[in-house]
């Protein structure tokens, strides 16, 4: 039997992005006689004050959750010495969990993960897999927030490196991750496009009319700009705000906020500071309500720092398809998501700044529900050719039986 082992600092019940993807695959290779092993952090990514059980079996899957420390995401200290405590903790579950036979998974979250556990599976004999979902330090960098001198930068990136050429295969999210490792001379026959997914099962196309979110929110009749997931530091809101300040003088446009993250405090900050009456903030929704949550907009919005192509792949936009609702990725225009919209047709794209762009898009989606609903079924047909869970499963199942 296959066995695997995959190292995240997050797994269920947490509602990150990254939790619910490692979760979705781990389930699915249970079903096809996989023997999955998940080692974590005994915390939420938005509750680090609640502390889950050391040992759990989830669906099939063996989760071994290690103590980190709790000092959550608000300041720069606490998190390293957050990673810093994984980086151990879990380096001495791996150290007794791995088997020679095995095939470790190291995603990317705590950053650098890869160097520890590419040195455990050395000693260990185990086959290394990494599976990017972003690219540190390059990211840290290209966001002003990377504190180390830079020898050690320097030094850390060629260690990254090193445990990205000596993993069997390398996994990343799009063609522009691909360009970018090949660019620090990562062998290009180690690195294999899986792209990430929703799950079309949960997540469906369904009518505003029909959304029970809309109707307790009182928006019923309202035309629902929505943003959902986490806007955190990779991301950017002025563009949105700006826009918004714009459209306030429209009562029937609402902006729609759930989620979490850095900036998403401060965007509530700001809407509070200006008095926009034309905003809803809501927490992450629980799974089982994903569905509907995502059906209450008329037209969902995707950013991300154009600084950061080839480095970030937003996974929000896999639901968005999924639920058959058209994107408006604000960015860079000639980005990955903003390729894959234009090509097709199931959105538009717009660059970081351009809040003119952005009211347009809106009030053309607005005034025209026809070209709204024609981009929503584009929308799931790409969704259901391209980045089903079952699709992404046949692609890793390959992956995995092929290192």
């Amino acid at each position: 039997m296959l066995r695997i082992v995959f190292v995240n600092r997050f797994f269920y019940p947490d509602l990150s992005a990254t939790s619910q993807m490692l979760f979705d695959l781990a389930c699915r290779l249970v079903e096809q006689n996989v023997e999955v092993h998940v080692v974590c952090s005994d915390r939420l990514y938005d509750d680090p004050s609640q502390q889950l059980p050391s040992q759990e079996n989830v669906r099939g899957i063996h989760v071994h959750r290690t103590w980190t420390s709790h000092f959550g995401r608000g300041r720069l200290y606490g998190r390293a010495i957050d990673y810093g405590s994984f980086y151990v903790t879990a380096s001495a579950r791996l150290l007794r969990l791995l088997r020679s036979t095995d095939t470790v998974v190291a995603k990317t979250d705590p950053p650098l993960i890869s160097i520890v556990v590419a040195a455990i599976a050395k000693v260990r004999g185990a086959r290394l897999v990494n599976w990017l979902q972003d690219v540190f330090p390059e990211v840290a960098s290209h966001l002003g927030a990377n504190p180390l001198p830079a020898w050690l930068d320097s030094r850390l990136t060629k260690l990254r490196d090193y445990s990205l050429s000596m993993a069997r295969t390398n996994v990343v999210l799009g063609m522009r991750m691909r360009e970018h490792l090949e660019a620090r001379n990562i062998p290009g026959e180690r690195i294999r496009i899986i792209e990430n997914w929703a799950d079309g099962d949960a997540v469906t196309p369904k009518s505003v009319e029909s959304c029970e979110l809309r109707a307790r929110l009182g928006i019923a009749d309202k035309f629902v700009v929505a943003y959902s997931g986490n806007l955190g530091r990779a991301h950017e809101f002025e563009t949105l705000l700006d826009a918004a300040e714009r459209l306030s003088v429209d009562p029937n446009i609402v902006f729609l906020m759930i989620g979490g993250g850095a900036k998403m405090e401060q965007l509530q900050a700001a809407v509070t500071a200006k008095r926009l009456p034309n905003f809803r903030f809501l927490p992450y929704q629980p799974r089982e309500l994903l569905s509907d949550s995502l059906a209450a907009a008329d037209v969902h919005l995707a950013c991300l720092l154009p600084q950061l192509e080839g480095l970030i792949v937003p996974s929000k936009f896999y639901g968005i398809l999924a639920a058959g609702r058209p994107t408006i990725f604000i960015g860079d225009v000639d980005g990955e998501l903003a390729r894959i919209i234009n090509a097709a047709g199931c959105g538009a794209a717009v660059s970081v700044g351009d809040a003119s762009a952005l009211v347009d898009s809106i009030s053309r989606l607005q005034a025209d529900r026809m070209s709204r609903e024609q981009m929503g079924h584009r929308a799931r047909a790409l969704f259901v050719e391209r980045y089903t869970v079952g699709r992404a499963t046949r692609q890793w199942l390959e992956a995995l039986q092929s290192v």
